[in-house]
Protein backbone atom coordinates (compact mmCIF):
# COMPACT_ATOMS: atom_id res chain seq x y z
CA UNK A 1 0.00 0.00 0.00
CA UNK A 2 1.42 3.36 -0.95
CA UNK A 3 1.96 6.03 1.68
CA UNK A 4 -0.87 8.44 1.95
CA UNK A 5 -3.18 10.16 4.32
CA UNK A 6 -5.34 8.26 6.84
CA UNK A 7 -8.45 8.27 4.65
CA UNK A 8 -6.61 6.22 1.96
CA UNK A 9 -5.64 3.47 4.40
CA UNK A 10 -8.02 0.54 3.90
CA UNK A 11 -7.01 -1.96 6.58
CA UNK A 12 -4.63 -2.98 9.37
CA UNK A 13 -3.36 -6.40 10.38
CA UNK A 14 -3.79 -7.54 14.00
CA UNK A 15 -0.97 -10.01 14.69
CA UNK A 16 -2.64 -11.31 17.86
CA UNK A 17 -0.98 -12.95 20.84
CA UNK A 18 0.86 -15.72 19.02
CA UNK A 19 1.83 -16.64 15.47
CA UNK A 20 1.88 -20.37 16.27
CA UNK A 21 -1.01 -22.03 14.41
CA UNK A 22 -1.19 -24.91 16.89
CA UNK A 23 -2.02 -22.45 19.70
CA UNK A 24 -4.91 -20.71 17.96
CA UNK A 25 -7.58 -23.19 19.07
CA UNK A 26 -6.32 -22.98 22.66
CA UNK A 27 -6.33 -19.17 22.58
CA UNK A 28 -9.82 -19.15 21.03
CA UNK A 29 -11.24 -21.47 23.70
CA UNK A 30 -9.53 -19.62 26.55
CA UNK A 31 -10.65 -16.14 25.49
CA UNK A 32 -14.17 -17.26 24.61
CA UNK A 33 -14.50 -18.77 28.10
CA UNK A 34 -13.11 -15.64 29.77
CA UNK A 35 -15.41 -13.40 27.74
CA UNK A 36 -18.52 -15.43 28.59
CA UNK A 37 -17.58 -15.50 32.28
CA UNK A 38 -17.01 -11.73 32.24
CA UNK A 39 -20.36 -10.97 30.60
CA UNK A 40 -22.31 -13.44 32.76
CA UNK A 41 -20.64 -12.41 36.04
CA UNK A 42 -21.14 -8.68 35.49
CA UNK A 43 -24.70 -9.18 34.24
CA UNK A 44 -25.50 -11.05 37.46
CA UNK A 45 -24.25 -8.11 39.53
CA UNK A 46 -26.37 -5.66 37.50
CA UNK A 47 -29.34 -8.00 37.87
CA UNK A 48 -28.85 -8.34 41.64
CA UNK A 49 -28.56 -4.58 42.19
CA UNK A 50 -31.51 -3.65 39.98
CA UNK A 51 -33.85 -6.34 41.36
CA UNK A 52 -33.28 -5.81 45.10
CA UNK A 53 -34.45 -2.55 46.68
CA UNK A 54 -32.04 -3.11 49.59
CA UNK A 55 -29.16 -2.63 47.16
CA UNK A 56 -30.40 0.72 45.84
CA UNK A 57 -27.59 2.56 47.61
CA UNK A 58 -24.71 4.68 46.24
CA UNK A 59 -22.15 1.88 46.67
CA UNK A 60 -24.14 -0.64 44.65
CA UNK A 61 -25.21 2.00 42.13
CA UNK A 62 -21.53 2.62 41.32
CA UNK A 63 -20.83 -1.12 41.34
CA UNK A 64 -23.54 -1.79 38.75
CA UNK A 65 -22.10 0.98 36.57
CA UNK A 66 -18.64 -0.58 36.89
CA UNK A 67 -20.07 -3.93 35.79
CA UNK A 68 -21.73 -2.32 32.76
CA UNK A 69 -18.47 -0.61 31.78
CA UNK A 70 -16.54 -3.88 32.17
CA UNK A 71 -18.95 -5.66 29.81
CA UNK A 72 -18.55 -2.90 27.22
CA UNK A 73 -14.78 -2.80 27.79
CA UNK A 74 -14.22 -6.46 26.93
CA UNK A 75 -16.81 -6.38 24.13
CA UNK A 76 -14.75 -3.85 22.17
CA UNK A 77 -11.76 -6.18 21.79
CA UNK A 78 -12.48 -9.88 22.41
CA UNK A 79 -15.27 -10.55 19.81
CA UNK A 80 -13.13 -9.21 16.95
CA UNK A 81 -10.18 -11.28 18.15
CA UNK A 82 -12.33 -14.43 18.26
CA UNK A 83 -13.70 -13.77 14.76
CA UNK A 84 -10.18 -13.29 13.38
CA UNK A 85 -9.00 -16.58 14.91
CA UNK A 86 -12.08 -18.45 13.67
CA UNK A 87 -11.79 -17.09 10.12
CA UNK A 88 -7.96 -17.33 10.16
CA UNK A 89 -7.77 -13.67 9.19
CA UNK A 90 -5.78 -10.88 10.79
CA UNK A 91 -7.49 -8.06 8.94
CA UNK A 92 -9.36 -5.18 10.56
CA UNK A 93 -10.59 -2.33 8.39
CA UNK A 94 -9.36 1.21 8.91
CA UNK A 95 -12.82 2.31 10.04
CA UNK A 96 -13.10 -0.73 12.31
CA UNK A 97 -9.71 -0.02 13.86
CA UNK A 98 -10.55 3.62 14.57
CA UNK A 99 -13.93 2.60 16.02
CA UNK A 100 -12.37 -0.08 18.21
CA UNK A 101 -9.69 2.34 19.39
CA UNK A 102 -12.34 4.97 20.21
CA UNK A 103 -14.47 2.66 22.34
CA UNK A 104 -11.48 0.97 23.98
CA UNK A 105 -10.09 4.37 25.05
CA UNK A 106 -13.56 5.46 26.17
CA UNK A 107 -14.19 2.48 28.44
CA UNK A 108 -10.69 2.17 29.91
CA UNK A 109 -10.83 5.83 31.02
CA UNK A 110 -14.42 5.41 32.20
CA UNK A 111 -13.39 2.35 34.24
CA UNK A 112 -10.73 4.53 35.84
CA UNK A 113 -13.22 7.28 36.73
CA UNK A 114 -15.80 4.88 38.16
CA UNK A 115 -13.16 3.32 40.43
CA UNK A 116 -12.25 6.84 41.60
CA UNK A 117 -15.88 7.70 42.34
CA UNK A 118 -16.21 4.43 44.27
CA UNK A 119 -13.15 5.37 46.34
CA UNK A 120 -14.78 8.70 47.19
CA UNK A 121 -17.96 6.87 48.18
CA UNK A 122 -15.99 4.63 50.58
CA UNK A 123 -14.16 7.71 51.94
CA UNK A 124 -17.44 9.42 52.81
CA UNK A 125 -18.94 6.22 54.25
CA UNK A 126 -16.01 5.56 56.62
CA UNK A 127 -14.74 9.06 57.40
CA UNK A 128 -18.12 10.83 57.57
CA UNK A 129 -20.66 8.07 58.35
CA UNK A 130 -23.21 10.37 60.00
CA UNK A 131 -23.38 12.60 56.92
CA UNK A 132 -23.16 9.80 54.33
CA UNK A 133 -26.77 9.89 53.12
CA UNK A 134 -26.75 13.69 53.11
CA UNK A 135 -23.56 13.92 51.02
CA UNK A 136 -24.10 10.95 48.70
CA UNK A 137 -27.52 11.98 47.47
CA UNK A 138 -28.92 10.20 44.37
CA UNK A 139 -28.56 13.43 42.41
CA UNK A 140 -24.84 13.70 43.26
CA UNK A 141 -24.26 10.02 42.43
CA UNK A 142 -25.92 10.42 39.05
CA UNK A 143 -23.96 13.61 38.38
CA UNK A 144 -20.63 11.93 39.19
CA UNK A 145 -21.36 9.08 36.77
CA UNK A 146 -22.58 11.52 34.10
CA UNK A 147 -19.42 13.63 34.40
CA UNK A 148 -17.32 10.47 34.14
CA UNK A 149 -19.08 9.56 30.88
CA UNK A 150 -18.73 13.07 29.44
CA UNK A 151 -15.02 13.37 30.24
CA UNK A 152 -14.31 9.88 28.87
CA UNK A 153 -16.22 10.57 25.64
CA UNK A 154 -14.44 13.90 25.08
CA UNK A 155 -11.03 12.35 25.74
CA UNK A 156 -11.68 9.42 23.40
CA UNK A 157 -13.04 11.74 20.70
CA UNK A 158 -9.95 13.95 20.88
CA UNK A 159 -7.56 11.00 20.68
CA UNK A 160 -9.42 9.46 17.73
CA UNK A 161 -9.56 12.73 15.79
CA UNK A 162 -5.82 13.15 16.27
CA UNK A 163 -5.22 9.69 14.78
CA UNK A 164 -7.49 10.50 11.81
CA UNK A 165 -5.08 13.29 10.89
CA UNK A 166 -2.12 10.90 10.60
CA UNK A 167 -0.69 9.34 7.45
CA UNK A 168 0.15 5.62 7.38
CA UNK A 169 2.79 3.80 5.35
CA UNK A 170 2.89 0.31 3.87
CA UNK A 171 3.74 -1.45 7.17
CA UNK A 172 0.34 -1.68 8.86
CA UNK A 173 0.94 -4.65 11.16
CA UNK A 174 -0.19 -4.09 14.76
CA UNK A 175 1.61 -6.46 17.19
CA UNK A 176 -1.48 -6.73 19.36
CA UNK A 177 -4.90 -8.39 19.45
CA UNK A 178 -6.73 -5.05 19.19
CA UNK A 179 -6.11 -1.51 17.94
CA UNK A 180 -4.43 0.07 20.94
CA UNK A 181 -3.89 3.80 20.61
CA UNK A 182 -0.11 3.97 21.08
CA UNK A 183 0.44 0.97 18.76
CA UNK A 184 -1.53 2.66 15.97
CA UNK A 185 0.37 5.92 16.43
CA UNK A 186 3.69 4.04 16.04
CA UNK A 187 2.63 2.93 12.53
CA UNK A 188 2.21 6.49 11.24
CA UNK A 189 4.72 7.89 8.77
CA UNK A 190 3.73 11.49 9.45
CA UNK A 191 4.93 13.52 12.42
CA UNK A 192 3.46 12.11 15.63
CA UNK A 193 5.07 14.57 18.06
CA UNK A 194 1.79 16.37 18.82
CA UNK A 195 -0.06 13.06 19.17
CA UNK A 196 2.49 11.77 21.67
CA UNK A 197 2.47 15.01 23.65
CA UNK A 198 -1.33 14.94 23.92
CA UNK A 199 -1.34 11.20 24.64
CA UNK A 200 1.07 11.44 27.57
CA UNK A 201 -0.48 14.66 28.86
CA UNK A 202 -3.93 13.05 28.98
CA UNK A 203 -2.43 9.86 30.42
CA UNK A 204 -0.96 11.83 33.33
CA UNK A 205 -4.08 13.99 33.73
CA UNK A 206 -6.78 11.31 33.40
CA UNK A 207 -4.72 8.43 34.79
CA UNK A 208 -2.53 10.07 37.41
CA UNK A 209 -5.20 12.50 38.64
CA UNK A 210 -7.75 9.81 39.61
CA UNK A 211 -4.97 7.67 41.08
CA UNK A 212 -3.94 10.54 43.34
CA UNK A 213 -7.59 10.94 44.36
CA UNK A 214 -7.85 7.24 45.18
CA UNK A 215 -4.62 7.28 47.21
CA UNK A 216 -5.77 10.37 49.10
CA UNK A 217 -9.16 8.79 49.87
CA UNK A 218 -7.54 5.62 51.17
CA UNK A 219 -4.99 7.51 53.25
CA UNK A 220 -7.90 9.21 55.04
CA UNK A 221 -9.71 5.86 55.32
CA UNK A 222 -6.66 4.22 56.93
CA UNK A 223 -6.34 7.01 59.50
CA UNK A 224 -10.06 6.77 60.30
CA UNK A 225 -9.88 2.98 60.70
CA UNK A 226 -6.84 3.25 62.98
CA UNK A 227 -8.77 5.66 65.19
CA UNK A 228 -11.54 3.09 65.78
CA UNK A 229 -10.99 1.65 69.30
CA UNK A 230 -12.38 -1.88 68.85
CA UNK A 231 -10.83 -4.57 66.67
CA UNK A 232 -14.29 -5.63 65.49
CA UNK A 233 -15.06 -2.08 64.42
CA UNK A 234 -11.79 -1.87 62.50
CA UNK A 235 -12.50 -5.15 60.72
CA UNK A 236 -16.04 -4.08 59.81
CA UNK A 237 -14.84 -0.74 58.43
CA UNK A 238 -12.02 -2.32 56.44
CA UNK A 239 -14.27 -5.06 55.01
CA UNK A 240 -16.51 -2.41 53.40
CA UNK A 241 -13.67 -1.23 51.15
CA UNK A 242 -11.53 -4.39 50.85
CA UNK A 243 -13.17 -5.52 47.59
CA UNK A 244 -12.79 -2.11 45.96
CA UNK A 245 -9.17 -1.87 47.09
CA UNK A 246 -8.48 -5.28 45.54
CA UNK A 247 -9.98 -4.22 42.20
CA UNK A 248 -8.09 -0.90 42.22
CA UNK A 249 -4.80 -2.67 42.96
CA UNK A 250 -5.40 -5.19 40.17
CA UNK A 251 -6.45 -2.56 37.60
CA UNK A 252 -3.73 0.02 38.29
CA UNK A 253 -1.04 -2.58 38.92
CA UNK A 254 -1.53 -4.24 35.53
CA UNK A 255 -2.06 -0.93 33.67
CA UNK A 256 1.09 0.64 35.08
CA UNK A 257 3.03 -2.56 34.46
CA UNK A 258 2.05 -2.62 30.78
CA UNK A 259 2.61 1.07 30.05
CA UNK A 260 5.85 1.40 31.99
CA UNK A 261 7.28 -1.72 30.37
CA UNK A 262 6.21 -0.49 26.92
CA UNK A 263 8.77 2.32 27.17
CA UNK A 264 11.61 -0.19 27.36
CA UNK A 265 12.94 -1.96 24.25
CA UNK A 266 11.41 -5.45 24.29
CA UNK A 267 9.34 -7.93 22.35
CA UNK A 268 6.09 -6.15 21.49
CA UNK A 269 4.19 -9.44 21.77
CA UNK A 270 5.16 -9.53 25.45
CA UNK A 271 3.39 -6.21 25.94
CA UNK A 272 0.30 -7.57 24.17
CA UNK A 273 0.22 -10.62 26.41
CA UNK A 274 0.71 -8.45 29.52
CA UNK A 275 -2.19 -6.18 28.50
CA UNK A 276 -4.51 -9.19 28.71
CA UNK A 277 -4.41 -8.71 32.49
CA UNK A 278 -6.26 -5.39 32.56
CA UNK A 279 -8.28 -5.75 29.35
CA UNK A 280 -9.64 -9.25 30.03
CA UNK A 281 -8.60 -10.69 33.39
CA UNK A 282 -9.54 -7.69 35.57
CA UNK A 283 -13.12 -7.30 34.21
CA UNK A 284 -13.56 -11.07 34.59
CA UNK A 285 -12.34 -11.12 38.20
CA UNK A 286 -14.32 -8.07 39.37
CA UNK A 287 -17.63 -9.96 39.85
CA UNK A 288 -15.88 -12.68 41.86
CA UNK A 289 -14.07 -10.14 44.05
CA UNK A 290 -17.27 -8.24 44.81
CA UNK A 291 -19.66 -11.17 45.14
CA UNK A 292 -17.63 -13.82 47.00
CA UNK A 293 -17.21 -11.58 50.05
CA UNK A 294 -20.54 -9.81 49.73
CA UNK A 295 -23.51 -11.39 51.48
CA UNK A 296 -25.91 -8.74 50.13
CA UNK A 297 -25.15 -9.65 46.51
CA UNK A 298 -25.49 -13.38 47.23
CA UNK A 299 -28.76 -12.83 49.08
CA UNK A 300 -30.16 -10.71 46.25
CA UNK A 301 -29.28 -13.35 43.63
CA UNK A 302 -30.78 -16.17 45.71
CA UNK A 303 -33.92 -14.11 46.21
CA UNK A 304 -34.17 -13.34 42.49
CA UNK A 305 -33.68 -16.89 41.24
CA UNK A 306 -35.87 -18.19 44.04
CA UNK A 307 -38.80 -16.43 42.42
Amino acid sequence: MEPGNGTQTSEFLLLGLSKALELQDLIFGLFLSMYLITVLGNLLIILAVSSDSHLHTPMYFFLSNLSLVDICFTSTTIPKMLVNIQTQSKVITYEGCITQMYFYTLFVVLDNFILTVMAYDRFVAICHPLHYMVIMRPRLCGLLVLLSWIMSILNSLLESLMVLCLSFCSDLEIPHFFCELNQVIKLACSDTFLNNIILYFLLVLLGGGPLVGILYSYSKIVFSICAIPSAQGKYKAFSTCASHLSVVSLFYGTCLGVYLSSTAPQNTHSSAIASVMYTVATPMLNPFIYSLRNKDIKRALVRFFGR
